[in-house]
């Protein structure tokens, strides 16, 4: 590793036009030394083209990678076995980091000894217009990822700072292409990671018209599935962090999960959907009825119909 380095790793995929405003982000920030790792996973389009030009323009800075396509989870981790830097910025090829950002989180870090994770707020832009509202838990002071962690992701895949030292203890990226990066961070959870907390603006998530991946559970089973694997894995982190089944933000991660065990039954997902009801029934606290009545109704209508009626109880009481 080379002291003060800051390695941005970019996982790209038919996403050549916004690529080039991600890597102007990071060659605008006020921190140097810097080095990009752009990881082409699989593109088809004109990307690679761009990801050469760029090079060309900055070769001391950006590198290239490419693979077959295996899912950002897989870039994010090639990229990693790379970087050189002390400090490691993961940047999803849509998304933009604001000029202080690194600056802001080294400075955290090297002031905050116990931490490992420095993360800030982050926008949110909606079809080009920034939300009032910090993204996720992003506006929100924690000290560890557990327990907050098990209400939702604390942040967007850009958000945070990591020492490079403290990802190698962690184990690697998920290959899933789903909630992989909820998944990284419960691993990094597990081993009760200390976190920095830079009350400003770091960075800026963008929601636009083009296709993303995390919408593809939506209609693609094979998503679906990561996501089931995800929630089964995000328990088990919790588990061997010590945290108590009776903790509220355990049980509420538990009735996600009933949820999740529904909507994989009803897409014809039997086996999934069995082993997280089987793992919600056992860690829920109150509420067995429920999860007795879905396991009942299954076994007489069979588990995607008793899926799709519970979709659709769901969004009558909506």
């Amino acid at each position: 590793m080379i002291e003060g380095l800051v390695s941005t790793i970019i996982p790209v995929h038919n996403r050549d036009a916004m690529l080039r405003e991600a890597v102007a982000s990071v060659l605008a920030q006020t921190w140097r030394p810097i080095e990009i790792i752009i990881v082409d996973d699989g593109s088809t389009d004109q990307t690679p083209l761009v990801m050469a030009e760029l090079q060309r323009r900055d070769p001391d800075i950006i590198h290239l990678l490419r693979q077959e396509n295996a899912g950002p989870g897989a870039a994010r981790q090639a990229g990693l076995q790379a970087a050189r830097g002390e400090f490691v910025q993961f940047l999803d090829s849509d998304d933009l980091l604001l000029p202080n950002k690194f600056s802001v989180q080294v400075a955290g870090l090297r002031g905050d000894p116990e931490a490992e994770i420095s993360y800030g707020k982050t926008y949110t832009r909606e079809l080009g217009a920034r939300l009032e509202k910090p993204a996720q838990l992003t506006g929100e002071c924690h000290r560890t990822l557990f327990p907050a962690l098990l209400r939702e992701p604390l942040w967007p895949t850009l958000t945070p700072l990591y020492r490079h030292a403290f990802l190698q203890t962690i184990g690697p990226w998920p290959v899933a292409r789903q909630l992989e990066d909820w998944q990284y961070d419960a691993q990094a959870a597990s081993r009760n990671v200390c976190l920095h907390y830079a009350d400003t603006y770091v960075a800026e998530t963008r929601n636009h018209g083009e296709g993303r991946l995390c919408h593809l559970w939506k209609t693609d089973v094979a998503a679906m599935r990561d996501r089931v694997g995800a929630y089964a894995q995000i328990l088990g982190h919790a588990q061997r962090a010590g945290l108590p089944r009776e903790m509220p933000e355990m049980q509420q991660f538990v009735r996600s999960m009933f949820w999740m065990a529904r909507s994989a039954a009803a897409y014809g997902l039997v086996q999934e959907s069995r082993q997280l009801l089987g793992l919600a029934q056992a860690q829920a606290t109150r509420g067995q009825w429920q999860y007795r009545l879905f396991a009942l109704v299954a076994a007489v209508l069979g588990w995607q119909r008793a899926g799709q009626l519970a979709e659709l109880a769901g969004r009558w009481r909506r």
